[in-house]
């Protein structure tokens, strides 16, 4: 495959941010960390779709909340086609490491994740995602 060299014009503030992330990641060069970022963005827009996918959906929060625990239970036992397996992890005194299985068309995964991420409490969340066909 050739390569083709462009120029790019970015203001300051986005500059710094893709050096900092070129370093966090340990790219060798900027090419490198844009070529990835575009890679994902194609693989992400395919995801929209119906394809088949296997993967992950990682929650944190603090379990003494017990309204979480509530909604999330809730909206998984709505996905029970979706949901392959769960597992959690007491990550310290107050805090749990969620780790939800799934598997399914893609566009449900993202829906089911983004209702499980917006729940009041939820300090942070991430879907990853594989095609598997």
């Amino acid at each position: 495959m050739s390569v083709v060299r462009f120029g790019v014009s970015l203001e300051n503030d986005l500059l710094e941010a893709l050096d900092e992330y070129v370093q966090s990641n340990m790219f060798p060069n900027r090419s490198q960390a844009i070529r990835n970022l575009i890679e994902k963005n194609i693989v992400e827009k395919k995801w929209k779709c119906n394809n088949i996918v296997a993967g992950a959906i990682i929650l944190t929060y603090n379990f003494n909340k017990s309204d979480i625990q509530i909604k999330l239970s809730e909206i998984k036992r709505n996905a029970v086609n979706e949901v392959l397996s769960i597992q959690n992890f007491y990550i310290s005194d107050e805090k749990i490491l969620e780790i939800i299985a799934v598997k399914g068309p893609s566009n449900k995964l993202t829906e089911l994740s983004d209702k499980l991420i917006a729940i009041k409490g939820i300090e942070h969340g991430k879907l990853i995602m594989s095609k598997i066909d």
